[in-house]
């Protein structure tokens, strides 16, 4: 029978901790190592709502790629989603594990998942780990056929189901050879796509003033931090199945944006 802790192996050879940024905390959230696993759900993040679909479904493990604790927790009195999350968690015997900036930066992780996705080709990471090899770090930089402006943003707004595009509107109508992108959080990463020519930056959180800035240097497009890292899921799915293909695995489909469009 699988366990915790096979499933946590599974995943941390395709994805090893110590590729984790300083601040993260992945790895397992809630739960006994030990126990037996009878279903996994896997998710982008842990929501009450998850926690109540993973019962439904009989999985008593839920693997998110976003960590439910990031600081130490002082109470449990559900005063807080995390802490009713954790009770509940503990109460129905379903343990909570995370892969985040480990699976960002491991080799065909997040950023190369969302450049296959892009038909991207001569692909290495765009900030090198200190920590593994050439293959591993953040952000991706590669190269696509030769594609108008227009034309390569609509292909990103459909690749990754974009309601609204965001794009720097002052850049010049250039044609798109050179692609640089980072799945969630990627603004810190604008000045080193800059430093590798790449004609555009694609991640999921940009700033004003990362428009503002940048925007008339490289073409830069904001996919929203949710659709950039839904592909988590694949990643996770593939890593699990290719040490235990007997697992059962879900992907939840209660998950959405916490982030709403008022059109």
């Amino acid at each position: 029978m699988i366990k915790v802790k096979d499933i946590a192996k599974a995943i941390e050879e395709f994805a090893p901790l110590c590729l984790k940024e300083d601040w993260d905390n992945p790895g397992l959230q809630v739960g006994n190592r030990d126990m037996e696993v009878t279903g996994v759900l896997l998710c982008l993040d842990v929501t009450e709502e998850i926690v109540g679909e993973a019962r439904k479904r009989d999985c008593n493990m839920i693997v998110s790629h976003h960590p439910l604790i990031f600081g130490g927790l002082k109470r449990l009195t559900g005063a807080t989603p995390t802490e009713r999350i954790v009770a509940d968690a503990l109460r129905d015997e379903i343990a909570i594990y995370s892969a985040h900036t480990n699976l960002d930066s491991t080799f065909e992780g997040v950023s190369y998942e969302m450049a296959h996705m892009l038909g991207m080709k001569d692909c290495r990471p765009l900030e090198p780990s200190r920590r593994g090899d050439a293959t591993q770090g953040l952000g991706i930089i590669g190269t696509v056929a030769p594609t108008p402006k227009l034309e390569f943003l609509r292909k990103v707004k459909d690749t990754f189901e974009v309601k609204d595009l965001r794009y720097s509107a002052q850049t010049p109508g250039i044609v798109v050879r050179k692609v640089a992108l980072c799945g969630g959080s990627g603004g810190s990463l604008i000045k080193d796509a800059l430093a590798t020519g790449a004609d555009v930056y694609i991640c999921g959180d940009l700033k004003y003033h990362d428009f503002t800035s940048y925007g008339s240097e490289i073409l830069l497009a904001d996919i929203g931090h949710f659709e950039s890292e839904l592909c988590s899921r694949k990643i996770l799915s593939r890593a699990i199945r290719s040490a235990h293909p007997e697992c059962v695995i879900y992907f939840s489909e209660c998950e959405k944006s916490p982030i709403g469009i008022l059109g």
